[in-house]
């Protein structure tokens, strides 16, 4: 079966390096041991890397036993909906790839908020 974006539409790539996804294989796509929902493709901001670390999720700092680069700004990472979602509301939102964002996704968010963010939408 092949996943699909909020588009409806099969799932793309969302980053290869640093490799994303739960799965670690560039995509966002999810299953039953990803507890957090890591499917919103986005290219992180300061401002968002900055809230996630001081809401205790530090995703600039390289963890390299875990193979974590850490992030900066403008790199693409697929996010937990929550977590987007809380940055949305708190005004950090990054902007999203629809493309590569899992219709998962739309259980926690409106598919109006990710077009207010989304990078490929013409």
């Amino acid at each position: 079966m092949t996943d699909l974006n909020v588009l409806g539409e099969p799932l793309q790539p969302c980053c290869e390096s640093p490799a994303t996804g739960f799965y670690r294989d560039g995509q966002c796509r999810t299953g039953p041991d990803d507890l957090g929902r890591h499917v919103v493709c986005a290219s992180v901001s300061l401002a968002f890397l900055t809230f996630s670390r001081d809401r205790g999720n530090d995703l600039m700092t390289p963890v390299p036993e875990y193979g974590f680069p850490g992030l900066k700004s403008g790199d693409c990472w697929c996010l937990c909906a929550g977590r987007w979602r809380e940055a949305l509301e708190a005004g950090v939102a990054p902007p999203v790839r629809l493309t590569a964002t899992h219709s998962a996704a739309l259980e926690q968010i409106s598919l109006d908020d990710l077009k207010r963010h989304a990078l490929d939408l013409m």
